[in-house]
């Protein structure tokens, strides 16, 4: 299908197509790039937002994009790693994280798990109030305990994670006092309190609120029970602007609003100043990271394919939630945008699409094409459906230099796990 001559709102790229050109000559497409320089602008902005709270700290989402290499870019930066497993333990615990520099937040949480952040001396931010004997048992209730506040009616969700009533997570506010008690029955001494209810939120009003809710919350835990809370983890959810025409969250804005009702509900009601904690994983890694692919087949039937050497096995997004990718083309950027095209790849599934009806300027066999904001939850959700092998990771240094931080899965790789020799 053409179109006249438009000219679709474009988004910039971190390198130049002599560049991309370079790197796919040395590592074959596709792959994930992603930029130094702007991974660690975006942690130093949140930081800034925060810096009004002398303990502040970010725990990077590991589940947003778990690479050691970005990890200790992100420790450089003053970070602590959110873990939801024991894979993501260990790999903190290889690059140096330990201690209550993690935040250990699960769910159905197997013991193995929880005897792992225990031994760790990770924050062990317990989802169930079941969870507080199961944890006693099996490796024993450490000195800080946090629970997961689930606020039910009081807070909207969105298509993520669901409304918080129909969400699997979190603590009901009857269990939030119930447990606390228990803790302090035992003994326990150090409290903390967490919520996380949105994901790629781009109101920042709604992390305002939601922490105000929770303060005025610690405010009246505290003088019911008897206790003093030490941290609040405010979750994270700070969405990205994926379309060019949205606007990324005003971190400023947040980082005063919190601080105005910070200083309502917990010093205005005479509690002790507070540690605040983020768990941010998404506005950290995701704008800076790009799945750069080359346009395999342009097919014509009833719609206009480009097929892409990548597929929904390099990032699901797009199937998953119908989420929007930008897309750029670095040999044409600046023509007009005179085709419009499924953008799919080569999965025998027929959601396998990375934009549907995308106006684009004319593509061939060849062309790169680079995908934005893929540098959370893309090449973690990765798979291997139809044989698919998962790609190279790069990291785009500040000095321009490209280091290899992942190698491209092998068929080796794919059948490593599987019994040949078996008998039936």
């Amino acid at each position: 299908m053409a179109l006249g001559k438009v000219t679709m709102p474009e988004k910039e790229i971190p390198f130049t197509l002599a560049q991309l050109e370079q790197m796919s000559e040395m590592f074959p497409t596709p792959f994930y790039v992603y930029d130094e320089k702007g991974i660690r602008a975006n942690a130093r902005r949140l930081n800034a937002a925060f810096a009004w709270n002398p303990r502040f700290r970010n725990y990077f989402a590991v589940k947003a994009c778990p690479n050691p290499s970005l990890m200790r870019v992100l420790r450089e930066e003053g970070f602590g790693m959110d873990c939801s497993s024991l894979p993501e333990l260990l790999l903190s615990e290889r690059i140096g994280v330990m201690g209550e520099a993690i935040m250990f937040t699960s769910n159905d949480t197997p013991a193995e798990e929880f005897v792992k952040a225990k031994a760790l001396g990770a924050i062990i931010n317990l989802d169930d109030i079941t969870h507080i004997p199961f944890l006693e048992a099996c490796a024993g209730l450490p000195d800080l305990v946090c629970f997961r506040y689930n606020p039910g009616p009081l807070k909207g969700g969105n298509t993520i994670i669901g409304n918080p009533e129909q969400a699997k997570y979190g603590f009901t506010r009857g269990q939030l006092f119930d447990g606390y008690r228990v803790l302090k029955e035992k003994g326990i001494t150090r409290f903390g309190l967490h919520t996380m209810v949105a994901s790629n939120e781009l109101n920042p009003q709604y992390f305002i609120d939601t922490a105000e809710i929770l303060f005025a919350l610690v405010a009246e835990l505290s003088r019911a029970i008897g206790i003093v809370f030490e941290f609040v983890n405010l979750g994270g959810g700070i969405g990205i602007p994926y379309k060019p025409e949205q606007v990324a969250v005003d971190l400023e804005c947040v980082g005063e609003g919190v601080r105005e009702v910070y200083e309502k509900h917990i010093l205005g009601n005479g509690h002790p100043p507070l540690k605040l904690y983020m768990e941010c994983g998404r506005m950290i890694t995701g704008p800076c990271g790009y799945l750069v692919s080359r346009v395999r087949h342009i097919k014509k039937t009833y719609r206009t394919y480009a097929g892409l050497d990548a597929c929904m096995a390099n990032l699901m997004r797009p199937a998953l939630y119908g989420a929007y990718h930008h897309i750029t083309v670095p040999a044409k950027v600046g023509q007009p945008c005179t085709a419009v095209y499924d953008v799919t790849g080569s999965l025998c599934e027929n959601n396998d699409k990375f934009a549907i009806g995308r106006s684009l300027p004319e593509l061939a066999p060849g062309d790169l094409v680079v995908i934005h904001d893929a540098g959370a939850h893309g090449h973690a959700m990765g798979f291997q459906y139809n044989g698919k092998l998962r790609s190279a990771e790069l990291l785009l240094r500040e000095d321009g230099t490209v280091l290899p931080i992942r190698r491209a899965e092998t068929v080796e790789d794919y059948f490593a796990t599987l019994a040949f020799n078996a008998r039936m």
